[in-house]
């Protein structure tokens, strides 16, 4: 599977978090996350690995008890059932890998993005 990129497609999963999946195989999930300065990702888990690179703006991951200002260019990998939120401290592009797939976000592919 091979993604083609577009500026289009993205769906608002929370307030000020946008989210499309970009491609996706048997292990592993691709997606992009714009993110709005101000915007919080709540405290929450799941059984995914997960891997991220900023490309664009600042925010601060809180992965269990340890807070980080990441910004462009940086990158993080929080492990499975770790619990973990995130405050945006400015407009933000990043795109995150979760392993095993995370099947729920595959609904946010736009197939004609995918060759």
């Amino acid at each position: 599977m091979y993604g083609k990129a577009s500026d289009q497609g993205f769906a608002e999963l929370l307030p000020g978090i946008s989210i499309k999946t970009l491609c996706h195989g048997d292990h592993t999930t691709m997606v992009e996350f714009r993110l709005k300065k101000g915007a919080l990702l709540p405290e929450h888990r799941h059984p995914n690995e997960q891997t991220g690179y900023l490309l664009k703006g600042r925010m601060r991951l809180y992965s269990g008890p340890v807070a980080r200002e990441v910004g462009p260019g940086d990158s993080w990998s929080i492990p499975k059932d770790l619990l973990h939120k995130a405050e945006i401290l400015e407009d933000t592009v990043a795109v995150e890998v979760f392993s095993p797939p995370r099947l729920d976000y595959h609904k946010y592919e736009r197939p004609e993005d995918l060759v």
